[in-house]
C-alpha cells in the first residue's frame, strides 16, 4: 500500500490585477479583478514505504507548493492527497505524529536557548517519555556528531551544527514520512555530507519514506534512486536517475588533453565547448556523432588522453531547463 497517494493534484492562486495611477488604485480598493496562476497542475504520483525520492525542478516549478499540500500547510484547489492514510489538510494529531517537514531556510529552535531546551519542548509536545527522549537524543546526537553541542545556545552554533540540530528536533518523534525542502542549503561540503549520511542511516534504521528537494545534485545522486521532475507546475518525469539521463540527455561528455593548448574557437566545430583549461578541453557531443567526432580529434590533433563519460546529472537537468527540451515521460 502506497504511503503517499497524489492524484490529479492542482493549486491555483488568485492574483489581484491593479491598474496604474490614482484611478486604478481607487477602483482596485472598491472592486478587484483577479487572474489565476496555476502553481501546480494535475500532478499524480505514488510513493511506497521506505522510498527516498528526489523532487527536482527550477525555482517556481511547483515543488514547494506541492510539499505544502502534502504536509497540510495549504489546501489543494483540486485532486486527492493521502499521506499515511490521512488527508493532510485536516491536520489530525495522528497524522502530525507520523510526518515532519524540514525547510533549509526555516528554523524551529529557539535562538537564545540551548538546543536541548528546544528538544525538551518538542518531547513534551509529542508526549515522549523521559527515558525514550534521552535514548533518542543520544542516538541522534551521536549519528550527527552533536554530543557536546546541544548545551550551547543555538546562536553560538555554526550553520552546519544548527542544521543538524534542526534535523534532530524534526525527527525526535520518529516520523515515518519526511518532507525535506533544501535541507543542506548553505552548508559547506563536509556538513552536506554529514546530513546525507544521517538521512541515509535514518532511512535504513526506521524504514522512513523521504521526499527530498535540493539544488545540490549531490544530495539527489547520493540518496535517491527515483526522481520526479517538475516544470511549470507539471510533473514531467517520474523514474530512475539513469533513465533520466538516457531519456533527456542524447549526448556525451568528452574530456580531451592535448599536447598543447588549443583555443576554444578551434574546438567549436567538434562539439559544444563547455570549458578549456590549459591543455584540457571539455566538449559536449551528441551520441550519434560521438565515434566520428572522437576519431577526427585523434587524427587531427596530438592527443595525450581522451575520456568519454555521461555528463553530471546536475548539468543534464540544467540543460533541460535552459534549452526548453523537456517533453513528458
Amino acid at each position: 500500500m502506497s504511503v503517499i497517494v497524489v492524484e490529479n493534484l492542482s493549486k491555483l492562486y488568485p492574483v489581484a490585477i491593479k491598474k496604474q495611477g490614482l484611478k486604478g488604485t481607487i477602483s482596485h480598493f472598491f472592486r478587484r479583478n483577479y487572474r489565476y496562476v496555476n502553481a501546480v497542475r494535475d500532478v499524480t504520483f505514488y510513493v511506497e514505504p521506505g522510498e527516498i525520492v528526489g523532487f527536482l525542478g527550477a525555482n517556481g516549478a511547483g515543488k514547494t507548493t506541492t510539499l505544502k499540500m502534502l504536509t497540510g500547510l495549504i489546501h489543494p484547489s483540486q485532486g486527492r492527497v493521502r499521506v499515511v492514510d490521512h488527508e493532510p489538510f485536516r491536520r489530525q494529531h495522528s497524522f502530525l505524529k507520523q510526518m515532519t517537514l524540514v525547510m533549509g531556510q526555516k528554523q524551529q529552535l529557539i535562538w537564545d536557548l540551548p538546543a536541548i531546551d528546544s528538544l525538551k519542548i518538542n518531547a513534551a509536545v509529542y508526549q515522549i517519555p523521559n527515558a525514550e527522549f534521552r535514548k533518542r537524543v543520544g542516538e541522534f546526537s551521536e549519528m550527527l556528531e552533536l554530543e557536546d553541542k546541544l548545551t550551547q545556545p543555538v546562536r553560538k552554533l555554526s550553520l552546519g551544527e544548527r542544521m543538524k540540530a534542526e534535523l534532530l528536533a524534526a525527527l525526535l518523534h520518529h516520523p515515518q514520512v519526511l518532507f525535506l525542502d533544501e535541507p543542506t542549503l548553505g552548508l559547506d561540503v563536509n556538513a552536506q555530507e554529514a546530513v546525507r549520511e544521517f538521512l541515509r542511516e535514518y532511512n535504513q534504521r526506521h524504514q522512513a519514506t523521504i521526499i527530498l528537494t535540493s539544488h545540490y545534485m549531490a544530495d539527489i545522486t547520493a540518496l535517491c534512486e527515483r526522481v520526479m521532475l517538475m516544470h511549470q507546475g507539471s510533473l514531467f518525469y517520474d523514474g530512475g536517475l539513469e533513465e533520466l539521463v538516457e531519456k533527456f540527455a542524447p549526448y556525451r561528455e568528452v574530456i580531451v588533453e592535448f599536447e598543447q593548448h588549443l583555443p576554444e574557437e578551434k574546438l567549436a566545430q567538434y562539439g559544444e565547448v563547455e570549458a578549456v583549461e590549459g591543455r584540457e578541453a571539455r566538449l559536449i557531443i551528441r551520441r550519434e556523432a560521438l565515434t566520428q567526432t572522437t576519431a577526427k580529434l585523434l587524427n587531427q590533433f596530438d592527443v595525450v588522453d581522451l575520456k568519454v563519460t555521461d555528463p553530471p546529472i546536475e548539468e543534464i537537468i540544467g540543460r533541460l531547463f535552459r534549452k526548453g527540451t523537456l517533453s513528458k515521460h
